[in-house]
């Protein structure tokens, strides 16, 4: 079983990507958790590191930074349950199955099947907030966080603006008694996905062929049903949970790191440092010159930025 992490000073290797490469390099597992069967991509070589997808993606909005953080790092990256390949079980009826708890439960779970005690965290959207909770429920397991483009549930729901809900409609929508979104969503699955990964100002161009065929293969019946209950449960019980910890003035005990988007609904809406700061007293981060889905806009500065992070060295804003 692992250890914790031990650091050492050591040289960054470069940044490098091939177009054309999905996940070249990374074996497969399906991993029977107490909750929910999940499909894990995992290789490289070093301490492990746990990547957390966020919606509507699949483990696969790694792939760029995921080369080259293998040099240093085992990553382990699944879909999380209801996504992608992963299994889609029933939220039921307080929809706490797809509850940030659950899917912490399921990816301590993996991280234990591979036999992997202590480990770091990564997380972007829906991952990020899976990871938020992973922190506040394994504090002893879990030794570093990064949080890409979010703010805490918590601080979301109780801060709504005009400009945040309009850019974060589906938040709403989604969470709306089925199967009223799911009809609506489902008719024509395509043009959804378009839709929803074309955020103002970026386009589809930052994602790749290969990358994007995978997100519509995923985006079935199935899956955008298993994706609304997440939001319900985001709305419920997610939000119950967090409030009492927020009124306990419960903290994430390890390191964390938060980037987030100069031009996503994260960075135009929040000050995201303000909004994590009750929650994490070992905090840094800064933004960078992306919108809402910096690992395939910008690979280059998260995988700097991560790579320092979780190598031990502090971090530091690079030049875009």
């Amino acid at each position: 079983m692992s250890r914790p992490i031990t650091r050492t000073k050591s040289s960054r290797p470069p940044f490098s990507w091939e177009k054309g490469q999905l996940m070249e390099g990374f074996r497969y597992e399906r991993v029977k958790t107490s909750g929910a069967e999940i499909n894990v991509a995992i290789g490289g070589n070093g301490p492990p590191l746990l990547l957390l997808h966020g919606n509507p993606l699949t483990h696969v909005s790694w792939h760029k930074i995921a080369p080259a953080l293998a040099k240093s790092f085992t990553l382990v990256m699944p879909d999380l349950r209801g996504y992608g390949d992963s299994s889609k079980p029933d939220g039921g009826e307080d929809h706490s199955g797809y509850s940030f708890r659950s899917m912490g439960q399921d990816n301590a779970e993996v991280m234990t099947h591979f036999g992997f005690d202590h480990f770091q965290v990564a997380g972007h959207d829906r991952g990020a907030r899976v990871a938020f909770r992973m922190a506040l429920d394994f504090p002893d397991r879990i030794e570093r966080v990064a949080a890409l483009d979010i703010v805490p549930t918590h601080h979301a729901l109780t801060n709504v603006t005009l400009g945040w809900g309009i850019e974060a409609y589906h938040w709403f929508f989604m969470a709306q008694k089925a199967p009223f979104p799911e009809k609506l969503l489902t008719a024509d699955l395509s043009y959804y996905i378009d839709y929803k990964l074309n955020k103002k100002g970026v386009g589809l161009e930052i994602f790749s062929p290969e990358a994007m065929a995978e997100y519509k293969r995923c985006t079935t019946t199935e899956q955008i049903h298993a994706v609304c209950e997440d939001y319900r449960a985001t709305v419920g019980v997610d939000l119950a949970m967090d409030t009492a910890d927020y009124n306990a003035k419960r903290t994430i005990a390890c390191p964390v790191l938060v980037l987030w988007g100069s031009n996503s609904h994260c960075g135009r809406h929040f000050k995201p440092l303000e909004a994590w700061s009750p929650w994490a007293p070992d905090l840094r981060g800064w933004d960078v010159p992306t919108g809402h889905y910096p690992a395939e806009q910008r690979p280059d500065l998260i995988y700097d930025a991560f790579w320092d992070f979780f190598s031990g060295q502090e971090p530091v804003p690079a030049a875009a």
